[in-house]
């Protein structure tokens, strides 16, 4: 019960961790290319198919965003900012963030169960044995097409979301739609939108890494399996927010 031996050998097990982990993520990267249809494929399942989800709350959360900055901004007179302050927001933080959470929500469970699946059933056993790399076939291509595919869905998230504020700002807050859409774009700069799909880049590897980093530890059978996957929407979900917190300090 020493404190020191615990905050050591707390320390000691972190690192320990991080360096598993970066090591996993280096060698997942570092395979690209071995098998082209498998990220094909992940690229349907993790940006075509999330698509739906992300353009709904980018949507829903443009449109409340204008009825909040309309309300407030009436209290000091300066309702006419919604336009800017919901295309800035969008771009900024909310179009990464949430669509990194939608994402994280709906994918790093799907890749932890199909991994930890397939790991607790002894199937990644088998393809070792048949000489086949897991981490080729199982783990770079999913990290490579979030990677690739959350960025997009950032930058679509965000054209969404400014039209569900002008949606609202045109049909219930009166505004001319011309002046609203010109007041968009007018304050809306090329560093907004570019750092908000660097943020997406990032917060797509952190979401399949939580997921394949989770799916090829997992044990202890269905139980396990069901651990893996809560702890990688956990883990993707408070390095996401993480993540946004350092990169918001480095960008801004």
């Amino acid at each position: 019960m020493n404190p020191a031996r615990l905050t050591g050998r707390a320390v000691i097990g972190l690192t320990r961790l991080t360096g598993r982990v970066t090591i996993f993520a280096l060698r997942g990267l570092a395979d690209i290319g071995q098998h082209p249809a498998e990220l094909a494929r992940q690229v349907m399942q993790i940006g075509w198919l999330s698509l739906p989800v992300v353009g709904l709350t980018a949507l829903f959360t443009g449109a409340a965003l204008a009825l909040q900055i309309h309300s407030g901004g009436e209290r000091f007179q300066a309702g006419d900012v919604v336009p800017a302050i919901v295309a800035i927001g969008m771009a900024r933080e909310l179009g990464p963030v949430l669509g990194g959470l939608m994402v994280a929500a709906r994918v790093a469970s799907a890749i932890a169960a199909e991994l930890g699946t397939m790991r607790v059933t002894e199937q990644i056993d088998a393809l070792v044995t048949l000489s086949t790399d897991p981490m080729g076939w199982l783990v770079s291509p999913r990290l490579w097409a979030a990677l690739l595919c959350v960025p997009v869905l950032v930058g679509v998230g965000d054209v969404i979301g400014i039209m569900g504020g002008w949606l609202i700002g045109v049909n219930a807050l009166g505004f001319n739609s011309a002046i609203y859409l010109s007041n968009s774009w007018a304050y809306l700069e090329s560093w907004d939108v570019v750092s908000g799909l660097l943020k997406g880049a990032v917060f797509g590897l952190i979401v399949a890494l939580s997921g394949c980093w989770f799916g090829m530890t997992a044990a202890g059978g269905a139980a396990g399996v069901g651990r893996a996957t809560t702890n990688a929407v956990v883990a993707a979900s408070v390095g996401i927010l993480a993540a946004n917190f350092a990169l918001t300090g480095l960008f801004f």
